[in-house]
């Protein structure tokens, strides 16, 4: 066998192993949970807050928090990034509550008190159940979505499926295709990935006003990803660029808490800094 023919099969061969553990790992490498055990108290500083479990049809629960404000003018379903546990990410309802909204959290399937099959449909699927118990409760035109990072692609589902008064994207993708495309060029990711999340195809049917926050130095995901998203659909679409912001730690900039607050708001107001999260502290370690 020629030299030259031996080496390709063998790149051959080192190609189709790395595509079948990339297709059978790639929960591992998208999905950072961080999983508590159901005795867990969820406690927070300043905040009043009541757990929730759902059970769903397959058997599967979905456990969130429901934090409470005086007199809500809202809420907000908040959907959250790809790691730790809503322990950790109940300390940005702050940024909404304060705003006189009520929050909602919810942990996907593995993560935090969840359980489950993990798949992008069936999130979609659990998400869409949180919707319509929400819905129930509180009419659509007070019912705000806000999609962080990964949660942006959810986030924008949702709000194509249904008549929210808002949808924010935080450091929102084109797609988690276009993101691992960045680091995986050479892979046909377009036949791997499970998660391929078209938030572009989405946002196309979104209905209501779409507000879209992104740091300038997100090295994640890029700030044009967010430039391409507000072409989409631009009569609908204002786009707020946060000057130096990385990936995480938007929340440490006061132009972040001041844009939001315009948006929840609907004006521009002053407001106290120390009534934000603008000193937590975003780990993903």
């Amino acid at each position: 066998m020629p030299v030259w023919l031996h080496t390709l099969i063998w790149i051959l061969a080192i190609y189709i192993v790395i595509s079948v553990l990339l297709y059978y790992l790639q929960d591992q490498f998208l999905f950072k949970p961080e999983k508590l055990p159901k005795d867990f108290l969820f406690e927070y500083e300043n905040q009043k807050v009541d757990e929730y479990n759902l059970e769903t049809k397959d058997g599967a629960t979905i456990n969130g928090l429901h934090f409470k404000t005086t007199n809500p003018k809202g809420v907000v379903l908040y959907l959250k990034g790809n790691s730790k546990s809503i322990r950790g990410w109940g300390k940005f309802a702050v940024d909404f509550t304060r705003n006189q909204y009520d929050v909602i959290m919810v942990d996907y399937r593995g993560f935090g008190k969840s359980t489950g099959k993990r798949s992008q449909e069936a999130i979609k699927r659990d998400l869409q159940f949180v919707y319509n118990k929400i819905k129930d409760r509180v009419p659509e035109e007070y019912i705000i979505l806000y999609g962080r990072s990964l949660g942006s692609g959810f986030a924008t589902k949702l709000a194509s499926m249904n008549t929210p008064k808002m949808l924010i994207l935080d450091a929102p993708y084109y797609s988690l295709l276009s993101v691992t495309n960045r680091y995986m060029p050479f892979m046909p990711l377009s036949i791997l990935l499970r998660y391929p999340m078209p938030t572009h195809k989405w946002l196309k049917y979104v209905k209501c006003p779409i507000h879209i926050i992104h740091g300038t130095d997100d090295k994640l995901i890029p700030f044009k990803s967010s430039l391409k998203l507000a072409e989409i659909q631009p009569e609908k679409t204002q786009l707020y660029p946060i000057l130096g912001g990385g990936h995480k730690n938007m929340n440490t900039f006061a132009a972040y808490h001041k844009t939001l607050t315009r948006i929840i708001q609907e004006r521009t107001v002053d407001i106290d800094l120390s009534t934000t999260s603008i000193g937590v502290k975003h780990s993903y370690k």
